[in-house]
């Protein structure tokens, strides 16, 4: 399976330097990645609890299945990354998706199909084919078609890698926070079923068409350099951008930093997809709005991208230990926040100003890290054995959340345990160093 990375046009011929494009669409590929993601996902929710055979527990269950098993697949879909390539792995994720938002438009049919020819009861048809969906929105979005978009632009760029990535984090968190409001308005007009369908459309044929004639893997193959030219600055002092040689998978593993950032990575994911996958109900709990609750996410948003910004700049010079630290600070205040939702004002921008941190750093972090630490030759395996972690963490989250307000009747307990687990990981940073200094 070729790249062909010379066709439909050759990036070395092009005006200006063809990172710069890579940037724009790998961007794009990771907001086209949102109905996979939990943020996408959540505004679905109380629809689907309110015209399926399934209740909160059943659902988050089902979600957390599906979303384990995309995780597991990650790892090895990495692998193929690093054989293949972001052109082949982004057509077969975006295809893929466009294909499962087009099933989950057919849960009912196929739920009816099940109950009349197989007898199966419609409740366990329905948390069957929810688990199915889940598993391929999931794994195509969140974990495939996000991982190859992100890798493919830290390839492009080597000393620029962090204005990079704050530059691709900005968009995208613009994306990520205009999005609940958006699905929601298209629901209300179309119904979850008609938002799904116009959604695989969208990125199962348009965004195909735009990867096949843009995306690249790599400058080297294009007959450029990362970056565009070749740095001989000496005026800053920064930690070195590529190590002095690619480590394996395994030996990524045995460091201490992979396990460090790791761990923190897969935190805020267990924490932010409980809380966005049950946000309505979080909000409810605490008497709060609908409207309360979706209007975290614009100034979530706008806090998130000062810090990718600024972190995303800052990372270039600093150990990056230090900033996993204050992604650990942005966790304990976003679930401090959380106990108090509802008791004081401050509880409410405690939770805004927690998240934005997080999701802020989360950007840099998993985009940063691998390739300074451990190399770009298997880039795909390592940040894909981290990855699918996340997205396990991901996947417990809104099972553990849906079970702390069925057995204590609120949402306190996993806002405990998520500042258990900070406290933690904020001990496990100081040794987090680069493995080669």
């Amino acid at each position: 399976m070729k790249n062909h990375p010379n066709r439909p046009f050759a990036p070395a011929k092009f005006p200006v330097f063809y990172g710069w494009i890579i940037l724009a669409v790998g961007t794009l590929g990771i907001i086209m990645s949102l109905p996979g993601q939990t943020i996408g996902v959540s505004i679905f929710t109380e629809s689907l609890l309110r015209d399926l055979e399934i209740n909160r527990d059943n659902l988050s269950l089902a979600y957390l299945i599906g979303t384990v098993a995309s995780g597991l697949l990650i790892t090895r879909a990495g692998k193929f990354y690093d054989k293949y390539g972001a052109r082949v792995l982004a057509l077969i994720a975006a295809g893929m998706l466009g294909f499962m938002l087009l099933y989950l438009t057919r849960v009912e049919s196929f739920v009816e199909f099940l109950n009349s020819r197989m007898k199966m009861s419609a409740a366990l048809a329905t948390f069957i084919i929810l688990i199915i969906g889940f598993w391929g929105i999931r794994f195509f979005g969140q974990g495939l078609l996000t991982m190859v978009s992100r890798n493919m632009v830290m390839k492009w760029f080597n000393k620029r890698r962090g204005l990079a990535n704050a530059v691709l984090g900005i968009f995208s968190a613009f994306g990520f926070a205009m999005a609940p409001k958006i699905f929601s308005q298209i629901i209300d007009r179309y119904n979850w079923q008609g938002t799904w369908l116009l959604l695989g459309i969208v990125i199962g044929v348009g965004f195909v068409v735009v990867l096949l004639t843009l995306y690249r893997d790599n400058p080297e193959d294009c007959g450029l350099v990362a970056d565009g030219t070749r740095f001989n600055n000496k005026k800053f002092k920064r930690p070195p951008s590529l190590p002095d040689r690619d480590y394996s998978l395994s030996e990524a593993r045995r460091t201490w930093a992979f396990w460090g950032f790791t761990a923190g990575i897969a935190l805020s994911g267990f924490y932010i997809s409980g809380l966005i996958f049950h946000i309505e109900s979080v909000f409810k709990i605490a008497g709060m709005s609908k409207e309360m609750a979706l209007g975290i996410f614009i100034p979530t948003s706008i806090i998130a991208i000062v810090v990718q910004f600024a972190c995303g700049y800052i990372s270039d010079f600093i150990r990056l230990k230090y900033l996993l630290m204050l992604f650990m600070l942005g966790m304990l205040t976003t679930s401090i926040g959380l106990i108090f939702l509802g008791g004081t004002d401050a509880s409410y921008w405690l939770i805004i100003i927690g998240n934005g941190v997080v999701w802020g750093l989360f950007t840099v972090l998993i985009a940063v890290t691998w390739p300074r630490f451990y190399g770009l030759k298997n880039l795909g395996a390592i940040s894909g054995s981290s990855i699918s972690l996340s997205v396990i963490g991901s996947a417990v989250g809104p099972y553990f959340f849906s079970l702390s307000l069925s057995q204590f009747g609120n949402y306190n307990f996993v806002a405990v345990l998520s500042i258990v687990l900070a406290v933690l990981i904020f001990i496990m940073a100081f040794k987090a160093n680069n493995p080669n200094e």
